[in-house]
C-alpha cells in the first residue's frame, strides 16, 4: 500500500480522516465526484460486512464477529440497529422493506422486519446444513440467490461442511427449498443482479473470477460467461452498469469488462460495497475495521 494513501489529511467526526479517494492517474472516468476524498466514518469495528440500503438511503451494515448490524443514517448518524444478528454477514432489502440477512451462526436465511422482529426463511438444504450462506440479491419477484461458501468459524461446533460442494442457490419467493442455479465454482460469494432482471453476476473468490449469467423467467440461470479474471468478496452496480467489485480496495469495470477505476482503501481487506444516500450518490465501504463513503457522480441501482 503507497504509504501517501496513510497521510491524514483533515480530521472529520467518529475520528474520522480524508484520504485521496483514487489514485492519481487511474481514475479518468468521471465516475467520482470531483474533488471527492475517501472519508472514514469510523474504526471501531472487527470486520465489517453486508452493507444494504433502505428505501430512505439510510445503510446498514454487519459487524460480524460482533454479532450487530449498524446502522448508518442520511444525516450521517451511526447507532446499532441489532443485535444478535445470527453472525449476520451479507444482507439486502426487500420490496417490503424488510432486511434479509445470510445468518451463518446456524446457517439459515432471515428476514428482519422494521421492528426488529426475525423470521428465518430457510434453515437447511434438503435436510443437511448449508455451508454458510455469505451474500444475496433479491430479483423483481422476491425469490432470492444466495452463495454458499465454506468458511470455518470459531463460533461452529462442526469442523467439516455437510455439504459436498460449495455452490450458487435461488430460493424463489414463498419457498421451502431453494434450487441449485451453479455448482460449477471453488467458492462462490459475491453476487449482484441487473435492476432489469436479466443478469446476474457471482464471483468465484477462491477461482479468482467473476462470471456473468442470463437469468431465465423460472430463476434458473444460464450462458455462464467469464467477466473478468478477478474474484470479489463483495459488489454492486451502478446506473450506468459499471460493476463494482472488492477486496484489496474497490476496482470499478465497465459493461464489457473493461477497468476503468481503482479505489484504494487503506484497510488490509473490503469486504463489501453498497450506494447509499437519499440521492443513492454515496459509495459505502465495508473495509475490515472501518466504514468509509466516497461522494460520486453516478448513482447505484438499488
Amino acid at each position: 500500500m503507497n504509504n501517501k494513501l496513510m497521510t491524514f489529511l483533515v480530521a472529520f467526526a467518529f475520528n474520522a480522516m480524508v484520504l485521496p479517494a483514487v489514485a492519481q492517474g487511474v481514475d479518468t472516468t468521471g465516475l467520482v465526484k470531483p474533488g471527492a476524498t475517501l472519508v472514514q466514518v469510523s474504526k471501531q469495528f472487527t470486520f465489517t460486512e453486508g452493507p444494504a440500503v433502505d428505501r430512505y438511503g439510510n445503510i446498514y451494515f454487519t459487524d460480524q464477529p460482533n454479532d450487530k448490524i449498524w446502522e448508518y443514517d442520511t444525516s450521517g448518524r451511526l447507532s446499532v440497529f441489532l443485535e444478535k444478528t445470527g453472525r449476520a454477514n451479507g444482507m439486502y432489502f426487500n420490496k417490503d422493506g424488510n432486511l434479509l440477512a445470510c445468518a451463518d451462526e446456524k446457517d439459515e436465511l432471515w428476514s428482519i422486519d422494521p421492528a426488529k422482529k426475525i423470521t428465518v426463511l430457510l434453515r437447511d438444504f434438503n435436510g443437511h446444513k448449508l455451508n454458510g450462506p455469505n451474500d444475496l440479491w433479491i430479483d423483481k419477484m422476491g425469490g432470492i440467490y444466495f452463495t454458499d461458501p465454506y468458511y470455518q468459524r470459531d463460533y461452529w461446533e462442526r469442523k467439516k461442511p455437510d455439504l459436498d460442494r460449495q455452490d450458487v442457490y435461488y430460493l424463489p419467493k414463498n419457498s421451502s427449498q431453494p434450487v441449485v442455479v451453479d455448482s460449477l465454482l471453488k467458492q462462490p460469494n459475491g453476487i449482484v443482479g441487473t435492476p432489469d432482471g436479466k443478469y446476474l453476476y457471482v464471483a468465484d473468490i477462491a477461482g479468482n473470477k467473476t462470471y456473468r449469467y442470463e437469468i431465465r423467467k423460472n430463476g434458473r440461470l444460464s450462458n455462464r460467461q467469464l467477466f473478468v479474471p478477478q474474484g470479489s468478496d463483495g459488489m454492486t452496480l451502478d446506473k450506468k452498469g459499471n460493476l463494482y467489485i472488492t477486496g484489496r480496495g474497490v476496482t470499478i469495470y465497465d459493461q464489457t469488462g473493461k477497468k476503468l477505476a481503482v479505489i484504494p482503501v487503506p484497510s488490509n481487506w473490503v469486504g463489501n460495497i453498497c450506494f447509499g444516500g437519499k440521492e443513492r450518490n454515496i459509495l459505502f465501504i465495508t473495509a475490515s475495521e472501518s466504514v468509509y463513503t466516497l461522494q460520486m457522480s453516478v448513482k447505484g441501482v438499488e
